[in-house]
């Protein structure tokens, strides 16, 4: 079972400061604006989008590049996982897109349909320039490479758990897959596409792993769970947690979607 403890080490402050004179990276800031979603890299970008428009922001919170996505679709995941080349998924029309470090297409937009990927859930990058995919249909997880060529298959996992899942989300990090099941918790399988356990964090509606941590968000708020003591340390914030909308956790900054700005602030005395 999972334990859960409040420490007053991960206090925060919400507060905006603008580039430290020294041209110093800041200590925080506000992005303006009423985003639908975002999403960070490992170099502490952020990418948002608004209606059919991309923005990208740099680690200072300097706008630095837009564009159009109108031509993909409504986008339901957009995943970082390589660094100023973004995918783009949307689950409706079953279109994929990579993007480059301009936010251009790169290459074509896919049809998933088409190449008899006809009922995809839920998407996410791999190593390789692979992707994830959950495939409804087979309920089951599939691994492929640029192509669309099949590397690895979970088989179904409604008979390998004994239940149906309803991905919610899913990340690859360190050669393992997330998946988000808000019912059952947080399915862990390795890039064979073989479940490894399930971490037993439930109700969570985003989750982020980094190092040995997960961060996650539910009704009560951003949480930290250690996967290594299994302990699970409360992310303090003067945001109310039905406020939050989405966390991001990069190099030791607190990234939060709210209703009306994208607040970033760095977190103080916590472990990286």
């Amino acid at each position: 079972m999972t334990r859960r403890v409040i420490l007053p080490l991960f206090l925060l402050a919400p507060f905006a400061i603008l580039a430290q004179e020294d041209g110093t990276a800041p200590t925080g800031y506000t992005i303006e604006g009423r985003f639908d979603a975002f999403t960070t890299d490992e170099m502490g970008n952020v990418y948002a989008l608004q209606g059919d428009e991309l923005r990208l922001f740099d680690a200072r919170g300097r706008s630095w590049l837009r564009n159009s996505v109108k031509t993909f679709g409504q986008i339901t995941v957009m995943d970082a996982f390589y660094s100023l080349k973004p995918m783009l998924f949307a689950r409706e029309q079953g279109q994929l897109a990579l993007l480059d470090n301009t936010l251009s297409l790169n290459g074509s937009v896919v049809n998933l349909s088409r190449e008899d990927y006809v009922q995809v859930v839920g998407v996410c990058m791999s190593v390789q320039n692979c992707f994830w995919f959950f495939d409804q249909r087979e309920m089951a997880l599939v691994r492929v490479d640029n192509q669309l060529n099949e590397l690895a298959h979970s088989g179904r996992l409604d008979q390998v758990l004994g239940f149906t899942v309803e991905p919610a989300g899913m990340m690859e990090y360190d050669s393992k897959l997330y998946l988000n099941d808000p019912k059952h918790g947080i399915l862990v399988f390795d890039v064979f596409g073989t479940y490894v356990k399930t971490i037993g964090i439930k109700d969570a509606r985003c989750i982020q792993v980094r190092g040995q941590f997960l961060y996650f968000l539910d009704a009560m708020g951003a949480h930290i769970y250690d996967m290594l003591s299994f302990a699970v340390q409360e992310l303090r914030t003067e945001e109310p947690a039905d406020k939050i909308r989405d966390l991001r956790v990069e190099n030791g900054r607190v990234h939060l979607l709210l209703e009306d700005r994208i607040l970033v602030h760095d977190r103080f005395g916590t472990e990286r």
